[in-house]
């Protein structure tokens, strides 16, 4: 079972508690944080959503707690709850992980590969609601426009409907070349919320759309950029965080041409106590997280992040997913190029958002 899914389980508890009386009707949130527990936490996944809705509930975060935990534990997938601290539900799997999760053991670790696989470049992404709308509005200037057309493709992956626009008609560099769009521009009659970023100390057009986008996106809106010679930010090396998450990628995919040609494919399953696997598990996981953080802060640059995290994890983990010397293949090295293919969504999806190209050969 995955982050999102658990997400839907809680709602789920909520809404029966609700109907039953239980609760006070406090208004469902569109979704509920769901990820691994902290020091003191126990379980697979653990949440605090009862002291998010305890005031709004009139009741104790525990007493909250103690309602929710039986509702939970009749979840499909769910083994047990255990309550901790002032109301913190820690949430166990099944045995064999139900619908599976990220972050549980190699059970649920298949699953969330499954789970990867299934949905593909929409990994992360959620079904889209006609009621969720946003105007993102820029000053004719390069990084607030690149800013606004990344938080578009990232609000739509939410399921948001997004119109942008700006004070003025857009240099044809921006639409040409970093793949800017505008739905229309002109002053506006009514005052609008107005994107404003630190602006970019130079034009980074001449860096090309992958590093000039990269450039602009991975600092936070309230950073100053640094616009560096385009073979600093396309350098092949590894103090460079933008090789390194394309590197990662291709690597992925020669993992698949490789695995193809010792005659074997990926099928997600046991991993065999592979130790890098558990910190590839955890980025992958939190994919759906990152992606709705960024789009309620606005904050591309989280998702910059997330890719350095997923594409390090994947590379720590790789040595192990091919047969090594007259090695035959096995379930484990199915189970391995699976997980590795999973992190080579991530990777083409987050950058997919930013509008960066991830490279099969590099």
């Amino acid at each position: 079972m995955t982050p999102v899914e658990l997400s839907r389980s809680v709602l789920r508890a909520m809404r029966r508690a609700v109907d039953d009386g239980e609760l006070r009707d406090v208004g469902m949130p569109e979704r509920v944080i769901v990820e691994r527990p902290r020091p003191g936490g126990r379980g697979d996944y653990a949440t605090n959503v009862a002291l998010q809705v305890a005031r709004a509930a009139g009741r104790p975060p525990m007493q909250v707690a103690e309602i929710l935990s039986p509702r939970l534990t009749a979840e499909p997938g769910i083994a047990s709850i255990d309550i901790t601290g002032p109301g913190f539900l820690n949430i166990t799997l099944a045995e064999g992980g139900g619908e599976g999760g990220g972050e549980g053991g190699n059970s649920s670790g298949a699953a969330l590969v499954r789970d990867v696989r299934d949905r593909g470049a929409c990994y992360g992404h959620v079904h889209p609601d006609t009621g969720a709308r946003h105007q993102l509005h820029f000053p004719r200037e390069v990084r607030a426009a690149v800013l606004a057309d990344t938080l578009r493709r990232i609000l739509r992956s939410q399921g948001a409907l997004v119109r942008v626009t700006c004070d003025e008609a857009p240099d044809p560099a921006l639409t040409t070349g970093l793949g800017v769009r505008v739905d229309a521009h002109g002053k506006s009659p009514v005052p609008l919320n107005t994107l404003r970023p630190v602006p970019a100390p130079q034009d980074p057009t001449p860096l090309g759309r992958d590093a000039a986008r990269w450039a602009l996106l991975y600092p936070a809106g309230h950073d100053r950029p640094r616009i560096e010679p385009a073979e600093q930010h396309l350098a092949q090396r590894e103090s460079n965080p933008l090789f390194r998450v394309r590197y990662a990628y291709a690597r992925t995919r020669a993992l698949s041409r490789n695995a193809e040609a010792l005659g074997f494919d990926a099928a997600p399953g046991d991993v065999q106590d592979v130790q890098e696997a558990q910190d590839l598990l955890d980025a992958i996981g939190d994919h759906p997280r990152v992606l709705a953080s960024a789009a309620r802060r606005h904050a591309p640059d989280r998702i910059a992040r997330h890719l350095i995290t997923t594409a390090d994890a994947f590379l720590a983990f790789q040595p192990s997913v091919l047969p090594r010397g007259d090695e035959k293949p096995l379930a484990a090295h199915r189970a391995r190029l699976a997980l590795a293919e999973a992190a080579g969504t991530v990777l083409a999806g987050g950058l997919s958002l930013l509008g960066i190209s991830a490279p099969e050969h590099l």
